[in-house]
């Protein structure tokens, strides 16, 4: 009988160990709370860098669209729908984008158009168009070539 109590005294857990797991099981929750927390601020991170993206490609192709001189001989048109060639959009901002929808109002625009050459032996004149979109901590700059073919 004296080996049943003692059994019965030695089961169970004393105050020093379950203060001691407590205190693992904290810290361990911390950590893993902690990283959750970085992953979920940044989740929206990879959305917003396809944005800004998707709106550099189609900036720059509206722009590549246009022709490469101006074809009305008229210089210093001023809004977006009056543009006729690649050299109207140099140094233009989102400022002329007023069509844009109030969802891409946080996102910065800077166009710069220079004229260079391409090619070596035969060298063809051409407008170099850089088109720079920032977006939260994204920045994309996309160059395209513009030909007077």
């Amino acid at each position: 009988m004296s080996i049943n109590r003692l059994a019965k005294r030695v089961a169970g857990f004393s105050l020093i160990e379950l203060v001691f797991f407590i205190v693992v099981v904290s810290v361990g929750l911390a950590g893993v709370l902690s990283v959750s927390d970085v992953s979920v601020r940044s989740s929206a991170d990879p959305m917003v860098r396809k944005q800004v993206i998707a709106l550099a490609e189609s900036l720059l192709e509206e722009i590549l669209q246009k022709d490469f001189s101006d074809p009305d001989g008229v210089d210093g048109e001023t809004t977006r729908a009056t543009f006729d060639n690649v050299a109207d959009y140099n140094g233009k901002t989102q400022v002329i984008f007023t069509d844009w929808p109030a969802g891409l109002s946080g996102y910065q625009v800077a166009i710069v158009v220079t004229d260079t050459t391409i090619g070596s032996g035969t060298t063809a004149s051409a407008k170099r168009v850089t088109v720079t979109v920032t977006g939260g901590s994204n920045a994309i700059s996309m160059t395209g070539y513009r030909t007077n073919y």
